[in-house]
């Protein structure tokens, strides 16, 4: 029996794989990233190159993008990018990362052009973070560009090269110097950055993106402002807190801006004054994506008019009986309106909406249907 020798463990694979260039996706100060298609599966991917601007920083430099592929070669998770394969050269100090391709936008474009997404999101970005934190990893770089969103609405974080895999205490010391787009929090006086900083900083993201897009139907913004704190001592400590707090529904709660106020009652005021008398055995409809569909179906009919031409095919969706009614000046607008706040809201909030909708009928006068037609009688 031989044994074999160190080359002979050595595993060659001679054929060299080739990918055809897509485009250019961007240049950072450590390198390009384009996007390359291998046509024997058609699919893309994006590869990072490392190639730092400052030469006389590229073997320190190199180091952290070794670190990078470490990191994500450790990590899977749906809410993290994926890596899939890597060439290095260290007598080079370059390389390459063949990474998943997230065809989508980032974070604040995504919410900008899809408001009604903000409780999904940002519940997959706690996952992806918390997952991140379970297994020892500050990414140490969180910002709209590095948390992207598939046009299909799953979350992916990126860009781990200032990434940090925490073994040891003196991990969190702050190594890494940024320009941050928000106010850096207070522990930063004391050169630390923990998964505490992580989490305010995720916390500014989507405190700014709600503040600027003016979103209303975010239900966490207690648990935001425990994130926000600028003193980490009165932060959430981590993201497992975060997530056991949404599980809890310990800081739950479900919030209406100005707008969506106006809204409300302006089709409220309008449904109260068209219904002059409900019967006694009228009820109303409590599918409220029933309610939803019937009033889309009822707007298509007279979307293109000034004011309802029957405000019955309004009524109707939302009353199971018999009731008087004026037929006419019931504007389209505020169904219009009424109908985009119904689409954009949670389902807890749709029926937060039809139960107070419902607490407005109340107050309208009921009459006995059958009384009234004895009434009528001629002896």
């Amino acid at each position: 029996m031989t044994s074999s020798t160190p080359q002979d463990d050595i595993i060659k694979f001679i054929r060299r794989r080739d990918y055809r260039f897509v485009k250019e996706l961007g240049q950072g100060a450590c390198g390009r990233t384009v996007l390359l298609n291998d046509d024997q599966i058609d699919e893309c991917f994006v590869c990072k190159k490392f190639t730092p601007y400052t030469e006389g920083d590229r073997a320190a430099l190199f180091a952290n993008f070794v670190r990078e592929i470490k990191i994500l070669h450790q990590v899977y998770h749906e809410n993290v990018v994926r890596v899939f394969n890597y060439y290095i050269y260290p007598e080079s100090f370059t390389g390459f990362i063949l990474m998943e391709f997230v065809e989508g936008m980032d974070v604040e474009d995504y919410l900008a052009a899809s408001p009604e997404m903000i409780n999904e999101v940002f519940l997959q970005a706690i996952s992806g973070f918390r997952y991140l934190e379970a297994h020892g990893i500050l990414h140490r770089d969180i910002r709209p560009a590095n948390l992207l969103v598939r046009f299909d609405g799953t979350v992916k974080i990126i860009d781990f090269g200032f990434g940090k895999l925490v073994q040891q205490s003196k991990d969190f010391d702050k190594s890494v110097s940024l320009n941050w787009w928000c106010e850096p929090p207070s522990e930063f006086s004391n050169h630390v950055y923990d998964f505490r900083t992580e989490v305010y900083f995720l916390g500014k993201l989507f405190e700014r993106i709600i503040q600027e897009n003016q979103i209303g139907q975010f239900k966490y913004s207690a648990l935001l402002g425990k994130m926000c704190e600028h003193n980490p001592l009165g932060r959430i400590q981590r993201f497992a807190a975060v997530e056991k707090a949404i599980q809890s529904d310990m800081f739950f709660e479900i919030g209406f801006g100005k707008q969506e106020i106006i809204i409300y009652r302006s089709f409220a005021d309008n449904l109260a004054a068209h219904i002059t008398k409900l019967e006694t055995s009228a009820k109303y409809h409590e599918d409220v994506e029933k309610v939803q569909t019937g009033l889309e179906n009822a707007y298509r009919s007279f979307m293109l008019e000034e004011t309802v031409p029957n405000a019955a095919t309004v009524t109707r969706c939302l009353i199971n009986g018999a009731y008087y009614y004026r037929k006419e000046g019931f504007p389209v607008q505020v169904v219009r309106d009424f109908l985009h706040l119904l689409k954009s809201s949670s389902v807890e909030k749709k029926r937060i909406i039809l139960s107070n909708l419902h607490t407005r009928l109340d107050a309208i006068t009921r009459y006995d249907a059958e009384a009234e037609a004895k009434d009528n009688l001629p002896f």
